[in-house]
């Protein structure tokens, strides 16, 4: 499934103002890198500083394909773990790399392609049209496309439960805790302590409760569901109950800092 580009968005006519780096973290994603980087909108491309690609210790040609891709495309940089250190691992080297390049506006995008990267132009808007906005979130639930994008049942629900308990433990109304498209501003990677957080599948769910807690001004914008057949790592059940380990240590005071 694929989503049409934005080619006619305002965003165009202001993006050059801030330098935009993608971070996309990769794990055994040869057969989808090329897909995921040809799906960003070609108008798009030569705003973008950089794209900075984390191969997180792939035990396919998941390097040579990213050596390929900067061939074809002069924004890309590639970063190697040599071993698997994890999803969040992987951001944070990617991060901290983006803020040392003066990054102003820093996006997480997946390299198999679930979260639409031809949605660039409008995730990005609100850091030029809403000066509030200090973190940008896709919300598959705005959209009320979830269910119709192929999500299972049984993972809308989980999605629905977790997130209603996560607002009420840590105060906050957000649509969507467990998204994977997630932008931030300079400020934002600066006012949270990522490096703290989880090298886990769960960093992201850290990231937004640490946005609140941090009182960073957060934008939902909904985003289409893309379930396609690529194999999850996820297991559901122990992704549900560390998500409430993490709601305890919260409230036992293990994120003050």
């Amino acid at each position: 499934m694929k989503f049409k580009c934005l080619d006619e968005h305002p965003v165009y006519s202001v993006i050059k103002q801030k330098k935009i780096i993608v971070v996309m973290p990769a794990y055994n994603a040869e057969k989808t890198l090329k897909d995921t980087i040809s799906r960003i909108p070609k108008k798009m491309i030569p705003s973008l500083h950089k794209i900075i690609i984390v191969n997180d210790g792939s035990i396919d040609r998941t390097e040579d394909e990213i050596k390929r891709l900067m061939k074809e495309y002069n924004h890309i940089e590639l970063v190697n773990h040599e071993m698997n250190r994890g999803y969040g691992a992987a951001q944070k080297t990617g991060f901290n790399i983006a803020l040392d390049k003066n990054g102003e506006v820093f996006v997480l995008l997946h390299s198999d392609g679930q979260y639409a990267p031809e949605l660039l132009p409008k995730m990005i808007w609100p850091f030029f049209n809403n000066s509030n906005s200090d973190v940008v979130l896709g919300s598959r639930i705005l959209g009320r496309g979830a269910l119709k994008g192929g999500m299972p049942l049984y993972k809308y629900l989980g999605n629905r439960f977790l997130t209603l308990l996560e607002n009420i433990f840590y105060n906050m109304n957000i649509s969507e805790f467990h998204t994977g498209y997630m932008l931030y501003s300079k400020k934002a990677l600066l006012k949270i302590p990522f490096n703290k957080l989880s090298n886990t599948f769960h960093f992201d769910g850290e990231m937004v409760m640490m946005s609140g807690k941090k009182r960073l001004r957060i934008t939902e914008v909904p985003i289409p569901t893309r379930y396609a057949k690529e194999k999850s790592h996820l297991k559901p059940i122990k992704y549900g109950l560390d998500v409430l380990k993490i709601m305890i240590k919260e409230k036992m005071g293990k994120y003050d800092f």
